[in-house]
């Protein structure tokens, strides 16, 4: 497998809303954007550049924080310094960072994707079929810019052209403008003109343009501008992807987050890292997601910090509500998924009952909620006498605050150099064949049909099961509604940065934040479903840039 490696940077483009300063670059070959991109070699870095932008958004905090923060599955952790976006409180307004550098991220995106687009026509030296892929890509990376930006902010600006140098003058376009004349036609063009199955794995697919298409119509079909066959597409859409011979459910769960085993066939789209340049630096962004769920496992006893367990960063605590989902006797998504034992690594000269702990010992233990897959409810087995006979810590359900509670197993990387590395070489997923069959469930439900999307439910619930489980597993057509989707999302897909953009796309977000997010439940407006317009944007746009409505400017 040959690996596509995304350039980070390449030209400084201004974005139209930039008048930042930015770091000067010594040009020493005399390169510019005008004459290099009007070559293959310079439209091939130039695709190569569209896809590097977004890795400072898929893969650092800033991400993980504008999907998982603020929801009904996850809180905020004793660290950080982004808890109003968890609790919607004061700093959750138009000059927080993480609101504006979303806009500038994917603007800058859309930008470079412009560029290729448009300087595409000047290359002479490139076979036409090559070309015409190229300028797919960058038409399908543009449309998930778009798709992102409109998720999160609503209406935007809209440009489809190169801006070149500082640019004061913005509109306001409507969302149903940036899906008709944006997002729908790229994806539509990336379809027609896409590889299926890329060389180079990381580089846009049909398969992957489909998926997001899908998605995208999905989102749609709840809007007021949405088409009346919005949720019929979509299901044929993922119908395609679903169908697609290169894909198929790994046999377990579990088998998804082996860091071995990245070019599985689940996986649709991945945003790519390279072990080599995350490890020595040359990418200063990488898979950042083994940091943000963990326990502080570090100052507990017997225990330092070590590549094995991460390096515990505590910004993400999963609600009890999520703790709640899964039925543990019959379903191994929550065994597959959080970390029960840690092992002593430096020991100690007495564990709990004075015995002492020596290295390789079981030095923490966290049972999980509820009842296990041996019948066993683990708070009521872990009581004060049962912890008291065991010579390491035990954490039950009553124990967990804002320092220890269940740690996320998806995203843990012990082949980081150090214990500190930040950087992880994971590949950031996007698209999983899970999620085709469940945004098809979704779009059956939409249309009525029930007995649809219960089948693709089940597809996926029949994995999740414990061996012998499978029919206990199974729901009927009867049990299926938007509230049981978003269930089964979260067991399925939890720490996969979908929640927010799920609850609002249903509709649901401030109705569960409410019910099950007790840090945010009182501040939460109806406003919140967008955020927003970053303070910067606003004050460099001639004339001003309107606030979404119930913000301050």
């Amino acid at each position: 497998m040959k690996k596509f490696r995304f350039l980070l940077s390449l030209f400084a483009i201004a974005a139209f809303t930039s008048c930042e300063e930015y770091l000067d670059e010594n040009n020493i070959a005399n390169v510019t954007a005008s004459g290099y991109y009007t070559t293959a070699a310079g439209l091939e870095d130039a695709v190569s550049a569209t896809y590097g932008i977004m890795k400072e958004f898929y893969g650092p905090e800033i991400g993980w924080s504008m999907g998982v923060f603020g929801t009904d599955t996850y809180r905020a952790g004793a660290d950080g310094s982004h808890k109003y976006m968890a609790r919607y409180a004061s700093g959750h307004n138009s000059e927080a960072r993480f609101m504006r550098d979303t806009w500038r991220i994917f603007y800058e995106q859309v930008n470079q994707a412009n560029a290729v687009i448009a300087r595409a026509e000047g290359v002479t030296d490139m076979d036409a079929s090559t070309k015409t892929q190229r300028i797919a890509e960058a038409r399908f990376l543009r449309a998930l810019a778009y798709f992102n930006l409109t998720r999160h902010y609503g209406d935007i600006h809209l440009s489809l052209e190169e801006t070149e140098g500082v640019e004061i003058e913005a509109n306001k376009t409507s969302a149903s403008e940036i899906y008709s004349q944006a997002i729908v036609p790229d994806l539509e063009f990336a379809i027609a003109n896409l590889e299926d199955n890329p060389s180079d794995y990381g580089r846009a697919s049909i398969p992957a343009a489909q998926f997001l298409l899908a998605k995208a119509l999905m989102t749609r079909s709840y809007t007021s501008f949405a088409a009346g066959t919005d949720a019929s597409t979509a299901e044929t859409l993922m119908t395609s992807v679903i169908n697609n011979p290169r894909f198929e459910l790994m046999p377990t769960f579990g088998d998804l987050w082996s860091i071995n085993n990245e070019a599985n066939s689940e996986f649709i789209w991945t945003v790519q890292n390279s072990k080599s340049q995350v490890d020595e630096g040359l990418d200063g962004y990488g898979h950042r997601g083994h940091l943000y769920f963990l326990m502080e496992y570090d100052k507990k006893p017997a225990m330092t910090r070590d590549t094995e367990n991460g390096r515990p960063w505590k910004r993400f605590r999963p609600t009890p509500f999520l703790m709640s989902l899964w039925d543990r006797t019959m379903d191994r998504r929550y065994d597959e998924t959080y970390k029960h034992v840690w092992y002593a690594n430096v020991g100690n000269d007495g564990g709990p009952n004075g015995v002492p702990v020596a290295v390789g010992d079981t030095a923490l233990y966290i049972p999980g909620p509820g009842v296990n897959k041996n019948g066993v409810d683990q708070d009521s087995y872990w009581n004060a006498a049962k912890q008291a006979s065991v010579n390491f810590e035990v954490y039950t359900s009553d124990e967990w605050d804002q320092r220890t509670f269940p740690s996320l197993n998806k995203w843990i990387d012990n082949t980081r150099p150090n214990r500190q590395h930040t950087q992880g070489q994971r590949d950031y997923v996007l698209m999983r064949l899970a999620d085709a069959y469940l945004i098809r469930a979704e779009a059956r439900l939409k249309q009525g049909n029930t007995s649809g999307a219960a089948s693709d439910i089940n597809v996926i619930r029949t994995r999740a099961a414990w061996d012998g489980k499978e029919a206990d597993m199974q729901i009927t057509a009867a049990q299926v509604d938007v509230d049981m989707i978003l269930d089964e999302r979260a067991r399925e897909l939890v720490g996969e940065n979908h929640r927010w953009f799920d609850l609002t796309r249903m509709g649901k977000l401030v109705e569960r934040v409410q019910l099950y997010n007790s840090d945010a439940q009182a501040n939460i407006q109806s406003h919140h479903v967008v955020r927003p317009i970053p303070l910067s944007q606003i004050d460099r746009t001639s004339g001003g840039y309107a606030q979404n409505p119930g913000y301050a400017q």
